[in-house]
């Protein structure tokens, strides 16, 4: 079976380009990218590489995969995650993950967010904005993000805010550097958990529960997994030693937490594998943070990353979990 692999490889942001520094991070190294491609060789013996650039296009048209394995997160634009599958439906190629809609859902915090409000999922209240205007009713400390981004990005040390001037101030920078909207929600004073799923429908499962705990971070690093402490302080050459897997609670709240990302992964009809962020609020209720349809996958241990770390506790090893994404989407395909 002809299996493609369609990816974004990670650049440097060069100097002169008006783009934030972080632009890129989204993207994958070269070794991540090779690492995928051989888990998918050690079953399929022809991988065809399609990079997710102005020429993928023909690329599908010329080499028309039976099935493509899609870690490509794109490059410009608020529904960049959704472009390639929207070209391979367009072919009528099969492909892994979800659907361009749930990606562009995905992606754009906000309108995830009311979907899940809408289905009565737990999320901390929230608002956009570009300017300081406050949502009656919402409390401080206040969190600030893009709305439009990943892998951390735009999550810096001081996006916890306490003030309405602080909050004024993070929102101005944010949306000079970034070019988007702010996504402001409340901070939630719990644990930090990641759950990923694998599956569809019924069989949808989570896999051990990931546990992110702050407090070994460094004095005067906030308990939140920012960028500087996703590309920063947490290295293969110095790992954080911030991750629990499975993560530390007891069975009822183990539950609870499954329960809250499964909800989730269901109301944005979220396809094959997914990870989804989870926080507890003041009473302990679990919270949904984002959902990542397309979630990292970096083969090293030392990297953190945490669906190949949550994968590792339940039994499966590096290739496992890259072909059993592919034969649950060929099922759901009936290849």
């Amino acid at each position: 079976m002809r299996v493609g692999l369609t990816y974004n490889l990670k650049r440097t942001v060069a100097e002169g380009e008006d783009l934030p520094p972080d632009f890129y991070a989204e993207c994958d190294d070269p070794e991540t990218i090779e690492d995928v491609r051989g888990a998918l060789m050690a079953r399929h013996g022809d991988v065809v590489m399609i990079e997710a650039d102005e020429d993928a296009f023909e690329k599908f048209r010329k080499t028309r995969p039976d099935i493509v394995f899609n870690m490509a997160e794109g490059i410009w634009g608020e529904s960049r995650e959704a472009q390639m599958p929207a070209i391979m439906e367009m072919l009528r190629i099969p492909y892994t993950g979800s659907s361009p809609l749930t990606l562009g859902l995905c992606l754009n915090k906000a309108r995830a967010k009311e979907v899940l409000e809408h289905y009565g999922v737990p999320t901390p209240r929230f608002f956009v904005t570009e300017g300081a205007a406050l949502r009656p009713g919402m409390r401080f400390p206040m969190m600030v993000k893009p709305l439009f981004e990943g892998s951390s990005k735009g999550i810096k040390n001081d996006s916890i805010v306490s003030t309405p001037d602080e909050l004024s101030g993070k929102v101005g920078r944010l949306v000079a550097e970034y070019g988007q909207p702010a996504l402001v929600e409340e901070f939630l004073p719990g644990r930090e958990f990641t759950v990923a799923i694998l599956g569809n429908g019924a069989k949808a499962r989570a896999l051990p529960i990931v546990e992110i705990n702050y407090s070994s971070l460094p004095e005067g690093i906030p308990p939140i997994y920012s960028y500087e402490a996703k590309w920063v302080l947490d290295t293969p050459d110095a790992p954080l030693d911030i991750f629990a897997c499975p993560a530390p609670v007891d069975e009822a709240m183990r539950k609870s937490i499954e329960d809250a990302a499964l909800a989730a992964f269901r109301a944005l009809d979220v396809r094959d594998w997914c990870r989804v962020d989870v926080r507890l609020d003041a009473a302990g209720v679990p919270n949904i943070i984002e959902l990542n349809p397309l979630p990292g996958i970096l083969k090293d241990p030392k990297c953190n990353s945490c669906f190949p770390k949550a994968a590792r506790a339940a039994g499966l090893t590096y290739d496992d979990l890259i072909n059993s994404v592919v034969d649950i989407a060929r099922q759901r395909h009936g290849i």
